[in-house]
C-alpha cells in the first residue's frame, strides 16, 4: 500500500509540470478493486483483497522530435485474471520518434497494424489486459503522397519483458486512383510481410525457425458503394495440442467486405474464412487465457451488443486447430454477418413526427468442413463448405423519439450458441432476448434512463431478467443501479442477483467513478476480443486524468 501511495504522489507531481508545458501531455489511469466474501459469489480465497492497475503515460514533443514513456504499477497485485506477468511497478514502454514530410522513424516501443490486422496488430486495451507493443525500430517512408512504405524489427512485449522471438515486418500502401488522378472512384492496394523467428527446440518435428506470413488487400469505392478484400497466407508452423507439438501446418485467411450507403439507408456484408491462423510471438503461448503474445487480430465479426443479458453468450472467433476428441475437431471458422440500417422518414405514418431508426443484424459462423484424421492429427479442409454450426445471432433494433424529451429503444435478439465447439465444454444454448429502454430529458444535462431486459431459454441456466436505472444530474455527475437475476436456474443456489450500484463525475478530460456490486463470471468483450473474468463481489474505483 505504501508503494502505491508513493507512486500516485509521483504521478501528481508530473501532472503539475504538465500544466506548465504546452509540449507535454500526461495521462493517468487507475483501476482498483477491493474484493469481499459473498455467500452467493463465494469467498475471496486469493492473495490481497485490494488490487490496483495503474498507468502513467507521458509524451513530449519539440520540433520534429517526440518522446514518450509509460510507467505501470500493479500493486500489491494486478486485478483478478490479468496475466501474472503484470506485477510490481516499473517502466513498461518508452519511445523516441522523428517525423518529417518524407520519413518517420521510431525507436523503442511502438504499435503497428497491417491491413485489418489479420497478419499483424499490436495495440493496447487495458480492460482486456492486452499490450503487445513491439520493442525495436520502425521506419516509414513517403516517396510520394500516394505511396507509403514501412519496415520494422523488434520483439513483442510480454509483461515487463519481451518475447524471445524476433519479429520482422514490411508494409506498402498504394493509392492507385490518386496516381491516375481520378476523383470519381478510389482504389487502394496493400502488400505486407511479417516474419517471426523463434528457435525450434523440438527435434521430433522439422520446421523452420522462421515463420512467414504474407498479406495482399484491395479497397475500392465509387459513389455510395464500397468494398474490400484481404488474403493472408502463413507458412507451416507448429500445431500445439495438449501442450505438445503434434504437427506442422500452414494457415490462411480470406476477408471480404461490401456495402452501400446513402442518407437514411445503409447495408454492409462481410465474409471471412480462417484456417489455422493463430499467430503468437512464442509458440508455447498458443491458447493462453490472458491474451498474451498474440501477434494478429482476429475479432468476432458479430453484433457488438450493449446490454447485460445480450452479452452472456458471446461468440469468440475460432481460428485455432483443436483435436480434443473424435467428436470435437476444429481447424478454423467460416461465416459472416449482414448489417442493414434504415430510417423511416419524419412526418410519415410509420416514421411519426421525428422519424424512426431501424437496424437489423444477422450473423452465422460454422467450422470448416473437411476430412479429419484424429489419430494422426491430420486434416484436409474444404475451401467454402460449411461444417458444424458454431453460432448465429439475429437482432432487430428500433429507435424511436416520441417528443423532444422522450425517446425509446426496443431491441430483440435471437441466438444460437454451441458451447461444445466455442467453449469446448458441453451443450447448445438457444435464447430469445428482449430489451426495452427509455430516456427522459429533464433539462440541460439532466436525464433519467431506465431499461428492462428478459432472456428466455430452455437450455443451460435457463431464464434471466434484468433492469437498469440511471440518473444524470447534469453533464458532470451520474449515478446508476442495475441488476440481472438468473431466476430460471434449475439449481436454486445459483439463482443470484448480480447487482451493481455506482456513479461517476466527469470534468473535462478527468473522470472519477465508484461502483459496488457483483461481477458475473464469464467473458468481458471489447471489439470482438474477450477476456474471462471470475465471479466476484467488491468495490471498484476508476480514475482517469489527462493534461
Amino acid at each position: 500500500m505504501r508503494k502505491l501511495l508513493v507512486l500516485k504522489l509521483f504521478f501528481l507531481t508530473v501532472f503539475v509540470q504538465a500544466q506548465q508545458n504546452d509540449n507535454l501531455t500526461v495521462g493517468f489511469e487507475s483501476n482498483s478493486q477491493y474484493y469481499v466474501d459473498d455467500e452467493k459469489t463465494g469467498d475471496f480465497t486469493e492473495k490481497n483483497r485490494f488490487r490496483s492497475n495503474n498507468y502513467l503515460k507521458i509524451d513530449y514533443s519539440i520540433s520534429k522530435f517526440s518522446f514518450g514513456v509509460q510507467a505501470e504499477g500493479y500493486e500489491p497485485m494486478s486485478l483478478l485474471n490479468y496475466s501474472p506477468d503484470f506485477n510490481n511497478s516499473n517502466v513498461a514502454l518508452y519511445y523516441a520518434k522523428y517525423t518529417s514530410k518524407k520519413i518517420e522513424a521510431t525507436a523503442g516501443y511502438f504499435y503497428e497494424q497491417y491491413g485489418s490486422g489479420l497478419i499483424l496488430r499490436s495495440w493496447e486495451d487495458r480492460q482486456l489486459g492486452i499490450n503487445n507493443a513491439l520493442r525495436g525500430g520502425r521506419i516509414r517512408f513517403y516517396p510520394t503522397e500516394n505511396v507509403t512504405l514501412s519496415a520494422l524489427y523488434g520483439n513483442q512485449r510480454s509483461g515487463f519483458d519481451v518475447s524471445d522471438a524476433s519479429i520482422y515486418g514490411f508494409n506498402s500502401e498504394f493509392n492507385i486512383s490518386s496516381m491516375l488522378k481520378s476523383n470519381s472512384w478510389n482504389l487502394d492496394i496493400g502488400l505486407s510481410y511479417v516474419g517471426r523467428k523463434e528457435e525450434n527446440d523440438d527435434t521430433d518435428y522439422n520446421f523452420n525457425d522462421l515463420t512467414n506470413a504474407f498479406s495482399s488487400r484491395l479497397n475500392f469505392s465509387v459513389n455510395n458503394f464500397y468494398s474490400s478484400a484481404e488474403f493472408v497466407s502463413k507458412s507451416s508452423d507448429a500445431v500445439i495440442i495438449f501442450d505438445k507439438i503434434r504437427n506442422t501446418k500452414p494457415g490462411n485467411a480470406f476477408l471480404f467486405d461490401v456495402g452501400y450507403g446513402k442518407k437514411g439507408f445503409g447495408i454492409n456484408a462481410n465474409f471471412r474464412r480462417i484456417e489455422n491462423m493463430t499467430f503468437y510471438s512464442e509458440r508455447n503461448a498458443t491458447g493462453n487465457i490472458f491474451n498474451q503474445n498474440i501477434m494478429n487480430y482476429i475479432p468476432a465479426l458479430t453484433k457488438q451488443h450493449d446490454y447485460l443479458l445480450t452479452n452472456i453468450y458471446v461468440y469468440q472467433a475460432q481460428p485455432q486447430i483443436s483435436f480434443q476428441d473424435f467428436a470435437l475437431l476444429k481447424i478454423g471458422e467460416i461465416g459472416g454477418q449482414v448489417d442493414l440500417f434504415y430510417t423511416l422518414k419524419k412526418k410519415t405514418t410509420l416514421g411519426g413526427k421525428y422519424g424512426t431508426k431501424i437496424a437489423l443484424n444477422m450473423s452465422y459462423w460454422a467450422g470448416l468442413s473437411g476430412d479429419y484424421d484424429y489419430l494422426n492429427f491430420e486434416y484436409d479442409a474444404d475451401f467454402l463448405k460449411f461444417g458444424k454450426k458454431y453460432f448465429s445471432d439475429i437482432s432487430l433494433e428500433i429507435r424511436k423519439k416520441w417528443s423532444s424529451d422522450w425517446s425509446s429503444v426496443f431491441y430483440y435478439v435471437n441466438q444460437y450458441y454451441n458451447k461444445r465447439y466455442i467453449e469446448e465444454t458441453f451443450g447448445i444454448v438457444e435464447t430469445d432476448i428482449f430489451v426495452s429502454e427509455s430516456t427522459y430529458k429533464m433539462g440541460i444535462g439532466k436525464s433519467l434512463r431506465f431499461e428492462t431486459q428478459h432472456l428466455w431459454s430452455k437450455d443451460d441456466k435457463k431464464n434471466w431478467v434484468g433492469g437498469t436505472l440511471e440518473f444524470n444530474l447534469n453533464s458532470k455527475f451520474a449515478v446508476y443501479v442495475n441488476d440481472i437475476y438468473n431466476y430460471g436456474n434449475d439449481n436454486e443456489t445459483q439463482r443470484i442477483h448480480y447487482y451493481n450500484l455506482g456513479g461517476s463525475y466527469t470534468l473535462g478530460a478527468q473522470r472519477f467513478a465508484l461502483n459496488y456490486g457483483r461481477q458475473r463470471g464469464g467473458l468481458v468483450c471489447i471489439g470482438g476480443v474477450c477476456r474471462f473474468v471470475p465471479e466476484s463481489t467488491g468495490l471498484t474505483a476508476n480514475i482517469v486524468l489527462s493534461f
